[in-house]
């Protein structure tokens, strides 16, 4: 696996997938950006805390078919908890997100014509979603479950974007009755919208995960 040295410590840092343009540093927490072989360390990814989630960076396994490899991930907190979202690196190239809160995980990948439907515009613009509001896209209908306002809480691995402390968004969760779903995310820049299914972490063949003295991983899973 290649590896740059952090522009901050000097540690040794791994890459897995050279596309991404910012990597934290295990060792500082430094937030590094690549771009044109130069590294420059642009800001500080807060020490996430420990939490009981089985996947780690470098869990390996299958989506539809594609093998992939956990390269990410981005913490985020609301006022009645928190939840993850790694970023999968697929080996066709193309990346996905799989968000966890509480067991349940979402298998998602950005779905950017959805952004132009009238009731993610408005949303775009300020406006609310309220829990119940539906939308229809390819012929699925959809209803919100889920609105809260949550703030970064830090990142870590390789990763799209820059993840500051001080970064808040606006999310909402749809849910639709054949196990799609959506995830629909505006902070002060943009807004972004997550198109995919609920998934068991069975259905991903996973191998790498990480084990836990009061956790049984369920039989077939390394």
């Amino acid at each position: 696996m290649p590896e740059i040295s952090c522009p901050s410590c000097g540690g040794a840092v791994p890459l897995r997938r050279a596309a991404l343009a910012y990597v934290v540093c295990p060792y500082c927490q430094s937030l590094v950006l690549r771009g044109d072989g130069d590294l420059r360390a642009v800001g500080k990814s807060a020490v996430l805390p420990f939490d009981i989630s089985p996947i780690v960076i470098g869990t390996r396994g299958t989506i539809d078919r594609i093998a992939f490899e956990v390269v990410g991930r981005v913490r985020w907190g609301w006022r009645d908890g928190a939840w993850n979202e790694w970023l999968m690196a697929l080996a066709d190239g193309s990346t996905r997100w799989l968000g966890e809160a509480m067991g349940t995980f979402m298998a998602l990948a950005d779905a950017p014509h959805a952004r132009h439907l009238p009731i993610f515009e408005a949303f775009a613009q300020g406006g609310t979603i309220t829990p119940g509001a539906t939308v229809e896209i390819d012929g699925r209908h959809y209803v919100a479950a889920d609105v809260k306002q949550a703030t970064c809480l830090g990142g870590e691995g390789e990763l799209p974007f820059a993840t500051p402390a001080d970064w808040t968004i606006a999310s909402v969760d749809f849910r639709q009755a054949g196990g799609a779903c959506l995830s629909v995310q505006r902070d002060a820049r943009e807004t972004s919208v997550w198109a995919g299914r609920y998934v068991d972490l069975a259905e991903l063949a996973p191998s790498g995960l990480r084990r836990f003295d009061d956790w049984t991983m369920p039989e077939g899973l390394q």
